[in-house]
């Protein structure tokens, strides 16, 4: 038995045939599957969603149930470890512009366990007035399941005309397409040049066409042989030999890092972000561009999944935060020392910016005597006040 029949129930048979197509708002149809060409093929797509998708991974999840935070944190499921899950997520919401999170509960209705779905396709259908998700899996077993709403937390990219997912990444396939096709002539072009070509005329009378062939075989051991380390051949007064020079055309590294950077603007990271290049203000950037969009979606989500609106009303949450300031250079960290004397930040909440391990009794709020509130300065310098 499979992974996805592990995870998920089994929808009877005698379900399966009541299912109705879900018809949207507007009638539009709610039916997708994955666009014809693999842009994770290429090189730079991989490059952009591997970037962020390895800075959303970073991400603590952060819950008012420590089971829940737990469970996000360390094992979401048993295939994958909380980072890992993120990681992939993420992945998939590039790739699909929709990504499906399945929530596994117990027999209460708990959350057990938390699963990135590898659809292929997904269709919205209706059954006794409520919606469900059919999806279409890949491979051999080609296998369909069919997942109340209630179960799926829910991220989408370019939300536009449909209620459930995404648009598809249709507007990137040109300029992918113009770089494959410079790539294939710069490839052609080099393996065309490292031939010589050429005409070997012979000055003798007409000769039989036996007599040519041998003729040209003979030039090309002798002078196109890898053995010939010379590099020099010899030709005989009836034989002239004349060299064909071929000067393919190609795309330049100027129009082809264009097309590249039309890539890097669709996937909202620059190069500098992919390289590990970047300042502190351009990571900020970046940070709040790209990643903290993501992190809050799947925060409600996740918020609304998996607690009821009476939960909800009492203060249950489930939120997922990233310390960016861990990527702040060393002269902004030390001046960041007057915000633990402040009570702002803990001593150990700081020490962590250095990657330095917590002391005992550094999780207390440290206040400055100057900072007291008026009339709160019993050590201060009012004690000839009386």
């Amino acid at each position: 038995m499979g992974i996805l029949q592990t995870i998920f129930k089994p929808v009877k048979k005698d379900q399966t045939k009541n299912y109705t197509e879900f018809r949207e708002l507007g009638s539009y149809q709610s039916t997708f599957g994955s666009f014809g060409k693999n842009i994770y093929r290429s090189a730079d797509v991989r490059a952009c969603i591997r970037t962020l998708a390895q800075h959303t991974s970073k991400a603590n999840p952060i819950s008012s149930n420590k089971k829940i935070e737990k469970l996000l944190s360390i094992r979401p499921n048993k295939y994958m470890n909380g980072k890992a899950m993120l990681e992939k997520l993420r992945n998939y919401l590039e790739i699909k512009n929709t990504a499906f999170l399945f929530i596994e509960r117990d027999d209460e209705a708990n959350p057990i366990g938390f699963y990135p779905i590898p659809f292929a396709s997904f269709e919205g259908v209706e059954y006794m007035g409520n919606l469900f998700v059919k999806f279409t899996f890949h491979g051999r077993e080609a296998s369909k399941l069919v997942v109340p709403w209630e179960d799926l937390a829910v991220l989408r990219k370019d939300y536009v005309f449909s209620d459930i997912g995404g648009e598809s990444n249709e507007p990137i396939l040109e300029p992918l397409d113009v770089i494959k096709t410079m790539d294939d002539g710069m490839k052609n072009a080099v393996k065309s040049t490292a031939n010589l070509r050429g005409i070997l005329k012979s000055t003798k009378a007409m000769l039989a066409p036996e007599a040519l062939k041998a003729q040209k075989e003979a030039f090309v051991q002798d002078y196109l042989n890898l053995e010939n380390e010379g590099g020099i051949a010899s030709l005989d007064a009836t034989q002239e030999f004349k060299e064909i020079t071929m000067s393919p055309k190609t795309g330049t590294a100027e129009e082809k890092k264009s097309y590249k950077e039309e890539i890097y603007t669709y996937f909202g990271v620059s190069e500098k972000i992919i390289k590990s290049e970047y300042s502190e203000s351009e990571y900020d950037a970046f940070y709040e561009a790209r990643i903290e969009p993501f992190l809050v979606e799947l925060s409600l989500e996740l918020t609304g999944k998996c607690f009821t609106p009476r939960e909800i009303s009492f203060g249950a949450y489930v939120t997922f935060e990233s310390n960016r300031l861990q990527f702040a250079s060393a002269k902004t960290k030390i001046s960041m020392v007057s915000l633990v004397d402040r009570g702002l930040m803990t001593p150990n909440e700081y020490r962590q910016l250095f990657n330095l391990a917590p002391y005992e009794g550094g999780d207390e709020f440290v206040l400055r005597l100057d900072t007291a509130k008026t009339g709160d300065q019993t050590t201060g310098g009012n004690e000839d006040a009386n």
